[in-house]
């Protein structure tokens, strides 16, 4: 049985016109192939110039072809996995979604930061030579007009070895729509082939990000390797983007309220007389005032060469008013032959104020002398002496401890301080050889005029190299002048794949070494927590391990407890059976009267239930646990070395433990799901090119189902790309394994840190481990990092007799597949009438070894027909399941002939006394038919034996078309429990295209155990699963006394397969009653963003509701919720649908019930969904919307029903409303009270909103805005302004806008969220105020929100985000006018 699809869909039929015609599937007309012509962009990124593609059918068959096609053209670490609209607000998943003309971004995970397309190539590098950081955090448009690139970019191209023949281009949408294009375009320029770019260094350039990136020069080259030569970019590039001068040098930017203030200024600079002494690089100048500082100034003549040897350069310079000068900077380009300069001596005089400054340097700015500074900074003297002093500030740096997290790009910092700041220093020179590698510290010296109290860094880096993206932990800043420490925390990536794709940060830091400690400790208890709360969930069985002790804690029968147990006891085994938050209640597994409890300060076991037993589980850094008393905070769990209980007066303190690795019992059962994390935030993943890489995100992505291939043996199947396995073979690790023995791992834990490593059966003390970078790799084992893996459970296995799933697991196949291709037994072996031949399905093991109480031989007589299939087997016990057993051998051909007996030998564990079997095949290979005579089961040990008589065939086409049966236990003649045939009457709904072609199977559980997963083959009707149509199907199993559920599946190939069931009805031959499941859903469907082919269905009259999601029984505080469509014509939608519910303790957050693309939210339809909305208290109102995506995304919504599950309260909201920016007032939010007995609802109220833009220049906006109204009684969520009631263009300079949205009663206003997404070519804004205003029946309100400040990220503090406090109610309600002095 195939895996269920993945969430991606890739289909190839021509779309119908919108509202009329059949569904793609009825076409049986070729349609005309049309090409489309498309943009793609790179998420986060508006420096990547995008590639235009042509989409047609002979291009791209499939979807994941342009995925992988775009991850060869856009440069992103993991490829393109993902392609959205351009706000990231929609997600593309075929190829029919994709529209002529338009553009889309593309990113590597789920997470996309959007990006202004219009805006993409003309926002400035933050690292950009020509940038001026200023020392003031805050200064006006025209101070920082100086710094801002708004020209397009200029480039300078050498020929490759020959710097003499040179061109200059224009960086522009024509010339750079790809990285192919722009170098057929430098093939015309340059008049010869063009085919690798790069820098003046002889780095390789190897995208338009980079060249972008580059430092204003390139050297083009066709197929032959780099050319030194003198590359000088400053000579050709710098007067075109500064005013060229002639002894007169003006700074970028300039203005005319700044010429009038404008100071002339003469600079003198003396080159000093040593040998070397002068430079071919350009030097450049930068003044600060107490005003403000100065741009960069390059000093650059035209009429001969300057800065040479005992010579002095004399400049005329404009820099504006920047007041009273204070401190120099000085430094140069490092370009050209020979960069190195030392300079003696620096003059200026102010022309307007006649004051002379002298500044005496004798320092050499060169990367090959001294401290290696090319950039240095002067004070200014007074009386002789400086007014500030140099200070050399330590800087430490720390790379985080993520893999793949060091990075070789170019690191640049700029240091704040109250007296200004360093400007932008590349950290290049430090203790240790290699710079930034993960979990490293690295040391720099920064020499800089004293800044005095230091309050900011800005760190980032330019984005160059293979390995250019870098988790950086903190930074920290000693100054060695008043020995203070300054402390900076990140700890986030600066990586445009990565997080909000930034490669740059601003960090605000903390002098207090003290708080800086405790921020990082509660910040690594917190992710912690995070990653491991799992363990911790209601039904989870645990086991504590002390490392002092060495031992696992145990709860006796007298209830004394100590921690010095095996791994095997069973008093070590405690289950949760209470979870709130981080307080959890451990009853004993064996002795479920008895839980772990703290009384009076000492460990001990006491009955279940008391208030003492409730534990605060509290993670330490290292993953260790605390269990705190949550009755008496600060008593805790604790043992001495001896493992007998203490407290903390017991002994010293080394001789006691509080700290508890803790496991997971039944991690990898048979089908179990799993997350293999490699650290906090990241898991082992597959790639698309089947190579493994342990940096992946802990997503869907990055899930490994577990087949389990016989005691301590497993493989590891990636659940995103089925029949791929994690394996070690040639000296490599991937995920390219089919299922053989390269694929075999044994499991290794860790118990000092509850981790596991994986090793290859086939090479054994070979391990799944993993390079610097993150990929996987094999390597020997040892205790450092890089062979641990934290597992993660998302889904447990279903070893168990209620619930296990009998489809033939992957690794059966493709064992039996590679087993084929191996050698096969001499021709020689005896064949009599009756052939036999042996197969040991265990590992082998010496014949010393003793017999074990587990094994079993399996003896299987073939009839007349054979079968070359793969053949599975279960067994089934009144306390377990073992299976599914794949039963093969080394030469599978000679296995199941006509008339032979085979022979296997298996391990049954644990499952009680055994009732039936199952056997089956799964119907491939060229003879699939089989016909079964008998099964014998022997107990080695005991000779006891189980005789199965089956006289059955297992084919498609003979017999009812099973290819599984079960055999009952045969007692004195009479079976155990008879053998029945279910009849199951499958209805298909009535909706328009509910019918499928896709194969379907079904479950059914009973209270002895399940039936297995049957594919419905055989129907009573031609053609299976129509629309309107009950189809009929024979399943015949042993008894399962009262039927309780059915599992029901659907394997769509694509969304026009879906199918919608409406029920399930069972009927047991020889009785009157039918058992009913109402299902009323399509399948596969999306619950909560995630995609599920299967659904379990329960017994009506012991049905609580339909189980959108796949869970046996009901937990605190789930709800379910029915969402009733209108039967208006085009009354569904194809956006996701989101739903928020408000409770007097709190508010639920988003629930994302689903997306109408996914067969969700059709006219005249109801979906039916669980959540889950415990301790949210009394509810009170709801608010349901969606994310107007898709292509149609209106929607007209009728009514919306909750039901408690556990207490049946039902509410019903009726709302008969059209949900859509085109209808009525526009807004795709609806909220709606809650009447509850004995208590009002609230109203529904009308607040109007008045927006007034400011009138500075500049304060217009085009983004889309966005306001939340806060007030007693919760919040109106993020609601868009789009539909102004007095303009048609909305938010311009001066004006005011008036807006009105709808919200249950919110009570007394108290702060407004006001935002915008920085979208559109002007989106900076400027807002001034916000008047609201609310009429309710016994009150008004008018409330003013004061701004006067800039939403904008080049302006104010960057935040396009603001929190308005009201300032005061205005009593009187007069003529609109502005509110703002």
């Amino acid at each position: 049985m195939s895996e269920p699809p993945s969430t991606s869909f890739s289909m190839i039929y021509p779309t119908s016109s919108e509202g009329q015609g059949l569904s793609p599937r009825h076409f049986s007309v070729t349609q005309p192939a049309v090409a489309k012509k498309i943009s793609f962009y790179k998420s986060g990124d508006p420096q990547f110039g995008g590639v235009r593609v042509v989409v047609n059918p002979r291009s791209f068959k499939t979807f994941d072809a342009l995925l992988d096609n775009l991850s060869r053209k856009v440069p992103l670490p993991f490829g393109v996995r993902n392609i959205s609209t351009p706000r990231g607000r929609h997600s593309i998943t075929s190829l029919e979604e994709l529209e002529d003309g338009e553009s889309y971004l593309c990113s590597h995970g789920r997470k996309v930061q959007p990006v202004d397309l219009d805006k993409a190539r003309r926002r400035p590098r933050p690292w950009h030579s020509s940038l001026a950081l200023t020392a003031h955090a805050h200064r006006s448009p025209a101070a920082a007009a100086p710094g801002m690139l708004r020209a397009p970019r200029r480039l300078v191209v050498f020929r490759n070895g020959d710097p003499k023949i040179r061109r200059v281009v224009v960086l522009n949408k024509r010339v750079t729509p790809s990285f192919e294009a722009f170098l057929q375009h430098l093939t015309e320029v340059m008049k010869r082939p063009v085919t690798k770019l790069y820098a003046t260094d002889g780095r390789k350039v190897p995208s338009l990000q980079a060249v972008i990136l580059s430092s204003g020069a390139v050297v083009a080259a066709g197929r032959e390797p780099f050319k030194p030569g003198d590359y000088d970019v400053q000579k050709y590039l710098l007067p075109a983007r500064l005013p060229g001068i002639s002894h007169r040098v003006y700074p970028k930017g300039n203005v005319r309220s700044e010429i009038r203030k404008s100071g002339n200024w003469k600079v003198a600079i003396i080159t000093s007389d040593l040998p070397n002494a002068g430079t071919s690089s350009q030097i450049y100048i930068i003044l600060y005032g107490h005003h403000r500082c100065s741009a960069p100034i390059y000093l650059y003549g035209t009429d001969g060469v300057r800065f040479q040897s005992g010579h002095a350069d004399i400049f005329t310079i404009m820099v504006g008013d920047i007041g009273t000068l204070f401190k120099i900077r000085i430094g140069h380009t490092n370009s050209g032959l020979s960069p190195s300069w030392h300079c003696k001596e620096i003059q200026l005089w102010n022309m307007n104020s006649r004051r002379e400054f002298y500044i005496p340097v004798q320092r050499w700015l060169a990367r090959d002398q001294e401290d290696g500074e090319i950039c240095r900074e002067f004070p200014v003297l007074n009386k002789g002496q400086p007014i500030l002093p140099v200070t050399v500030y330590e800087v430490h740096v720390a790379t985080g401890e993520l893999w793949n997290a060091g990075t070789v790009a170019n690191v640049y910092l700029s240091v704040y301080g109250e007296k200004g700041d360093t400007g932008s220093r590349q950290l290049f020179r430090l203790k240790s050889s290699f710079s930034f590698l993960r979990g490293q510290t690295d040391t720099f010296s920064l020499e800089a005029v004293h800044l005095g109290d230091l309050y900011k860094i800005v760190i980032g880096h330019d984005g160059l190299g293979p390995g250019n993206g870098w988790f950086l932990e903190d930074v920290v800043v000693k100054d060695p002048t008043t020995n203070h420490e300054y402390a900076f925390l990140c700890h986030r990536w600066l990586d445009q794949g990565e997080d909000d794709g930034k490669i740059v940060r601003e960090l605000y830091g903390r002098d207090n070494s003290v708080i800086f400690a405790r921020q990082k400790l509660e910040l690594r208890r917190k992710e912690i927590w995070t990653a491991e709360n799992w363990k911790f969930m209601k039904g989870n069985t645990l086991q504590f391990y002390n490392r002092l002790t060495g031992g696992f804690v145990r709860l006796h029968p007298d209830g004394t407890v100590d921690a010095v147990g095996e791994k095997t006891d069973k008093y070590g085994v405690f289950d949760v059976v209470f979870n709130k938050g981080n307080i959890c209640v451990f009853q004993s597994h064996e002795m479920r009267h008895l839980s772990l409890a703290l009384d009076n300060g000492s460990v001990t076991g006491m009955a279940s239930g008391g208030v003492s037993t409730e534990l605060r589980v509290l993670y330490q850094p290292n993953r260790c646990v605390l269990l705190e008393s949550a009755l008496v905070p600060g008593h805790t769990v604790i043992f001495d070395r001896h493992g007998k209980r203490a407290d903390e007066s017991s002994a010293g303190y080394a001789d006691l433990s509080k700290e508890f690795v803790v496991f997971v019992k039944g991690m990898f059962l048979n089908s179990a799901v799993v997350l293999l994390t490699t650290s906090l935030c990241q898991a082992l993943c597959l790639q698309p090119d089947g190579s493994c890489t342990g940096v992946g995100n802990q997503s869907e992505r990055s899930y490994w189902k577990v087949h389990k291939i016989s005691s301590g043996i497993f493989m590891f199947e990636s659940v995103k790309n089925a029949q791929m396995y994690l394996r070690i073979k040639d000296g490599r690790c991937d995920g390219t394994g089919t299922g053989d023995t390269d694929c075999h791992f044994k499991i290794k834990k860790n118990l000092e840190n509850a981790s596991i490593s994986l090793e290859s059966t086939k090479n054994p003390g070979l391990f799944v481990g993993l390079q610097s970078d993150g990929q996987a790799k094999p390597v020997i084992y040892t205790k450092s990092g890089n062979v641990f893996f934290y597992p993660q459970v998302i889904k447990f296995g279903r070893e168990n007799p209620k619930g296990i799933s009998a489809t033939p697991s992957q690794e059966e196949e493709k064992i039996r597949k590679s087993k084929k291709q191996q050698e096969t037994p001499p021709e020689s072996e005896a064949r009599g009438p009756l052939l036999s031949s042996t197969a040991k399905v265990k590992p082998s093991q010496s014949d010393e070894t003793l017999l074990s109480e587990d094994e079993w031989k399996v003896l299987v007589l073939t009839g007349n027909t054979g079968t070359q299939a793969n053949v599975t087997l279960w067994v089934y016990g009144d306390e377990g399941v073992t299976g599914p057993i794949s039963l093969s051998k080394d030469s599978s051909e000679q296995l199941f002939l006509p008339r032979q007996e085979d022979e296997f030998q298996i391990e049954i564990r644990s499952i009680g006394m055994i009732y039936k079997i199952r056997i089956g095949h799964d119907g491939t290979s060229e003879q699939p038919e089989w016909s079964l005579q008998r099964v014998t089961m022997q107990h080695i040990k005991s000779k006891k034996t189980l005789d199965f008589a089956a006289n059955a065939w297992l084919s498609r086409i003979q017999a009812d078309g099973d290819v599984v049966c079960e055999l009952p236990v045969v007692e004195g003649g009479q079976a155990i429990f008879p053998l029945v045939r279910y009849h199951v009457d499958v209805h298909t709904g009535q909706l328009k295209q509910a019918e499928t072609k896709s194969e379907v199977s079904l479950c059914l559980y009973g209270e002895r155990g399940d039936s297995g997963l049957r594919l419905l083959y055989k129907s009573n009707m031609p053609v299976k699963f129509q629309r309107g149509q009950t189809d009929t199907f024979q399943v015949e199993a042993v008894s399962l006394g009262k039927l309780q559920k059915v599992l029901l599946r659907c394997e769509a190939s694509d969304k026009s397969q879906y199918w919608y069931c409406e029920k399930v009805v069972v009927r047991e031959p020889g009785t009157t009653s039918e058992s009913i499941f109402t299902c009323e859903r399509w399948l596969p469907f999306m619950s909560q963003g995630i995609i599920h082919s299967e659904i379990e269905l329960f017994r009506q009259e012991m049905q609580v509701n339909h189980q959108p999601k796949i869970q046996e029984e009901a937990n605190e505080g789930d709800w379910k919720v029915t969402v009733v469509t209108g039967d208006l014509e085009n009354a569904g939608t194809t956006a996701t649908v989101s739903l928020y519910v408000y409770g007097e303790t709190r508010c639920s957050g988003p629930i994302i019930l689903g997306s109408g693309k996914h067969q969700l939210f059709n006219p005249n339809s109801a979906d039916i969904f669980k959540i889950n909305l415990k301790d949210i208290g009394d509810i009170y109102k709801i608010r349901i919307g969606h994310d107007n995506s898709g292509k149609d995304p209106r929607w007209y919504l009728e009514e919306i029903r909750l039901e408690n599950i556990d207490t049946r309260e039902l509410f019903c909201l009726p709302v008969d409303s059209w949900i859509a920016e085109n209808e009525h007032g526009g807004d795709i939010w609806k909220e709606m009270p809650v009447v509850r007995t004995n208590k009002a609802p609230l109203p529904v109220v009308a607040y109007e909103i008045y927006i007034y833009t400011g009138r500075k220049p500049g304060a217009e906006t085009e983004s889309n805005v966005f306001i939340n109204l806060i007030g007693t009684r919760g919040d109106s969520g993020n609601r868009r302004l789009h539909q102004s009631k007095n303009n048609k263009v909305m938010f311009l300079r001066g004006q005011l806008d008036i807006f009105s949205i709808e919200a249950v009663s919110l009570g007394k206003l108290k702060k407004v969220l006001v935002s915008h997404d920085g979208t559109g070519p002007g989106n900076g804004w400027f807002l001034e105020s916000i008047v609201v205003k609310s009429e309710e029946e016994h009150s008004n309100q008018e409330v003013l929100f004061p701004c006067n400040r800039w939403l904008d990220e080049y302006q104010d503090d960057g935040r396009t985000e603001r929190e308005l406090l009201a300032e005061g109610s205005i009593s009187a309600v007069g003529e609109t006018g502005s509110v703002a002095s």
